[in-house]
């Protein structure tokens, strides 16, 4: 069982973490301002959907897997990376026309909280951080490590939950506010797809 001392030390470390500029809170933001508030709270969930992935992948050994497999962590990279630009694509060709106040199509909301799991689980650099970050946390002398891993994994994606929640009602706000002029909202997309093609090539250019 966790201590209190190591639960608030790890909490704060996580928001800390969280509030950090990283590719996750540029997909909130710029997801929450194209779709609005619900549907970035929805990437949210599929982001912290994908931490959980993480975290059990650390508890059963497989994050060693893209330690050292160069394959492994070349081919799941690319697939994120190509993700990305699936999704660029998308903001690009989105026309004039659809972009006027009220009448941007919506998106499947499983669709978006499905993003944010495909965002998250296809970057194998989380899965590396996780397996260096969690187990310094972790003490054997208070018990078996997998469920205090577990329990680190879940302070994480509490503290993600509230930093990236804000993040994606503050966005949505402004996304708000641009959608009643079209030709901010057109600005807006193209921002959106600048944004992924940038993301796109961080991770397909990341290294181990």
């Amino acid at each position: 069982m966790l201590g209190l001392e190591t639960i608030t030390t790890f909490f704060a470390a996580s928001l800390l973490l969280a509030l950090a500029p990283g590719p996750d809170n540029l997909f909130v933001l710029t997801q929450s301002a194209l779709h609005g508030r619900i549907p970035g709270l929805l990437v949210v969930c599929g982001l912290c959907t994908g931490l959980l992935v993480h975290t059990l992948a650390v508890v059963c050994g497989l994050a060693v897997l893209f330690q050292v497999s160069a394959a492994a962590f070349v081919a799941l990279k690319l697939l994120g990376a190509g993700y990305l630009i699936y999704l660029a694509w998308q903001a690009f060709r989105a026309p004039s026309a659809r972009l006027e106040f009220g009448s941007l199509p919506r998106q499947p909301l499983g669709r978006l909280y499905l993003r944010g799991i495909v965002m998250n689980v296809t970057n194998p650099k989380v899965s590396i951080f996780f397996l260096a970050f969690l187990p310094q946390f972790a003490d054997p002398g208070r018990g078996p490590i997998p469920p205090q891993l577990v329990s680190l994994g879940a302070l994480f994606i509490l503290a993600t939950i509230l930093v990236f929640g804000l993040l994606a009602l503050l966005a949505g706000t402004l996304g708000a506010w641009f959608s009643r002029s079209q030709r901010a909202q057109l600005v807006l997309n193209r921002i959106a797809g600048t944004v992924f093609i940038a993301l796109a090539l961080r991770l397909a250019t990341t290294q181990r």
